[in-house]
């Protein structure tokens, strides 16, 4: 008996151990995260808005795919609805819109030397370098057109 009284003592050694260096663990992991950041919305920013410096505040820690500067966030769009408190993935994010849907804008069109500029209307929304459907006011015909300007948009290149 003597010899099992031995073993359990051992192993409730052991257990105490291991469990004194998961403690020592998570204290090290919890000191790093202190260190650490994140972006959160300092109010509800709606999707759509444009986000501002103080539109987004740090929180201590660490979450999994959230941003950690707020460089990374200022001047872009709200993908989706965020909110207080919850950290801000790049995916949340894009580049503000340039062109409205329904805006009126103009559509030109360039080959070579070659330069035709008419009226259109924006059928999506879109930003700088991204591709929209506009109308031609004039023909009625749909085309795809790279968004260049605040009002501007190009085919043909």
């Amino acid at each position: 008996m003597g010899r099992g009284v031995a073993m359990r003592a051992a192993c409730a050694g052991a257990l105490l151990f291991m469990a004194g260096a998961r403690m020592a663990t998570a204290d090290s992991v919890a000191r790093v995260a202190a260190v650490e950041s994140y972006l959160t919305a300092s109010r509800v920013i709606r999707a759509g808005e444009v986000i501002g410096q103080a539109d987004v505040a740090r929180k201590p820690g660490v979450a999994a795919g959230a941003l950690g500067d707020p460089d990374g966030a200022i001047g872009l769009e709200a993908r989706v609805t965020l909110y207080p408190g919850r950290p801000i993935a790049a995916g949340d994010l894009t580049a503000p819109a340039m062109v409205e849907r329904n805006q009126i804008v103009t559509i030109r069109f360039v080959r070579g030397g070659l330069t035709i500029e008419t009226d259109g209307r924006a059928l999506d929304r879109g930003a700088n370098g991204g591709r929209i459907r506009v109308m031609n006011l004039t023909s009625r015909a749909t085309v795809i057109a790279r968004v260049t300007g605040a009002d501007m948009v190009e085919v043909g290149r």
